[in-house]
């Protein structure tokens, strides 16, 4: 795998960040794989159609707070598979987040997303 498709899949997970992006649910479900699964920084786990459905509400929400994306790193753990590193802020709430992309129909999707809460 060449340097080009890390670099696509680190753009796509800032993007997936993005307040623009979370409230494009057609946008989403290009990004977001179908047996997509998360853990949460809260312990809780999700599917596809419960992250969509609590983006939608994320996004009408004119107070939500942005997310904050620092040391963003990845790492090709197999042909086609990318593993994605980086820590989040929201507000004064941080978590370490991986996700797991794996090329698919000549596209990236995610296909894991995990949060562990930092002190």
């Amino acid at each position: 795998m060449d340097e080009s498709a890390l670099a696509t899949v680190l753009e796509l997970e800032r993007e997936l960040q993005s307040p623009a992006t979370r409230a494009d649910e057609r946008r989403l479900r290009q990004l977001l794989a179908p047996d997509f699964t998360e853990v949460g920084a809260s312990g809780r786990a999700w599917d596809r159609r419960s992250i969509l459905d609590l983006l939608q509400e994320e996004s009408e929400d004119e107070d939500a707070p942005t997310i904050g994306v620092e040391d963003l790193r990845g790492r090709v753990i197999a042909p086609g598979v990318v593993q994605v590193s980086w820590d989040s802020t929201v507000g004064d709430r941080r978590a370490r987040r991986t996700s797991i992309w794996c090329a698919r129909d000549g596209g990236w999707q995610q296909v894991h997303h995990q949060g562990t809460p930092l002190p």
